[in-house]
């Protein structure tokens, strides 16, 4: 079927520019919710390249089912976005920017794959993470999504993405990961700036709608939260309007360590170094004949980075294999981690390397 018209509303417009982020000639932008909610529904249905790659038609009568289209609505403006239902209880995990447009006097519903509409309440939002929970009282027999792993993705494995693109519910579908490990910043509320930690690239056609919505492996288990889609610029320097075959999911492994800390306490916090940190650009590492990384200007005592060897003035210079390139460095290599989990962190002291074993707290 072909696709109705949408014109842009206000829910577009609430973000100045689409909210864009420029980087290389490539335009990142969130997937945002459609005003107006629901379009339409649509039938799942996979094309001949997803039944080369995943048995969409299984996917999709397994998967579906514990997949809604998340509506909010605050006066006249509206929108829509999708999500999972990943705990007993009715608990959905959606992205923090398909909520926000109800801000906090609209409302919020969840439609299931049978049509039943419901409301919606907020759990917890992590809008740095661009993570959120909503509790929801699902129709009976309503399953969970069965929840994968994302490290152990491979680049060229086929993937499917189900959610409410357009507002078309109940629409599937198909690519292969293309890429592991993005830390990709997407604007959120308020003018903050949030990352998506070591995101998952896929090709699976993903558009505004699609947002909060499940990436699955064939088995239909997810391995990803589908948020963000890159967009080639028009004439005017303006975001282009769909997918052009470049999306971007937050990885199950990270995702599911969010939502239980919401779950479970209304909010999220990655675990802590005990450090205070500023990064060591390479024009001021170059000066000082310095690596680039993170300078440590304080390490609490007793803490954890305290316990481990770490000193006031050391330079990490990467955790766990990822190097200390940005001012959140730290925060995304934390992101995704339990208090208790244990870090291999690298540092220069003085012009030596070293290694030091950091239990967070």
């Amino acid at each position: 079927m072909s696709e109705p018209a949408t014109p842009p509303g206000p829910a577009e417009s609430r973000r100045p520019s689409a909210g864009l982020l420029i980087a290389g000639g490539v335009v990142l932008l969130l997937v945002v919710g459609v005003v107006g909610g629901l379009i339409g529904r649509a039938s799942a249905s996979g094309d001949q390249s997803a039944e080369a790659t995943c048995t969409a038609t299984e996917v999709a009568d397994h998967v579906l089912p514990s997949v809604v289209t998340v509506l909010t609505s605050n006066g006249s403006t509206g929108g829509n976005g999708s999500g999972e239902v990943v705990r007993d209880g009715g608990y959905v995990l959606t992205n923090d920017h398909v909520i926000s447009p109800a801000g906090p006097a609209g409302t919020i519903k969840a439609q299931f794959s049978g049509g039943q509409t419901v409301p919606a309440t907020v759990v917890g939002r992590a809008p740095r993470v661009d993570l959120a929970v909503l509790k929801v009282d699902p129709p009976g027999g309503t399953p969970l999504i069965a929840i994968g792993k994302s490290a152990t993705l491979r680049v060229g494995q086929p993937v499917v993405a189900l959610g409410a693109p357009l507002g078309l519910t109940g629409t599937v579908t198909a690519g292969i990961v293309s890429a592991l490990g993005r830390d990709v910043p997407v604007p959120a509320d308020n003018g903050v700036t949030a990352i998506l930690p070591g995101a998952v690239q896929t090709d699976a056609s993903i558009n505004p709608g699609n947002s909060g919505g499940p990436l699955v492996n064939c088995a239909g288990d997810l391995i990803g939260v589908n948020t963000a889609i890159a967009t080639v610029p028009n004439a005017a320097g303006q975001a282009g309007g769909g997918s052009v075959g470049i999306g971007f999911a937050i990885p199950v492994d990270v995702a599911m360590v969010v939502a239980d800390e919401l779950i479970a306490h209304g909010s999220y916090t990655p675990p802590s170094m005990g450090v205070e940190a500023v990064p060591v650009s390479p024009a001021v590492a170059e000066q000082f004949g310095v690596p680039t990384g993170m300078y440590l200007r304080v390490v609490t005592p007793g803490g954890p980075a305290g316990r481990a060897g770490l000193e006031e003035g050391d330079i990490v210079t990467g955790i766990d294999g990822r190097p200390m390139n940005s001012p959140e460095s730290l925060f995304l290599a934390a992101v995704g981690k339990k208090p208790g989990d244990q870090v291999k962190v690298q540092y220069s002291r003085g012009g030596t390397a070293g290694t030091a074993t950091v239990t967070l707290a």
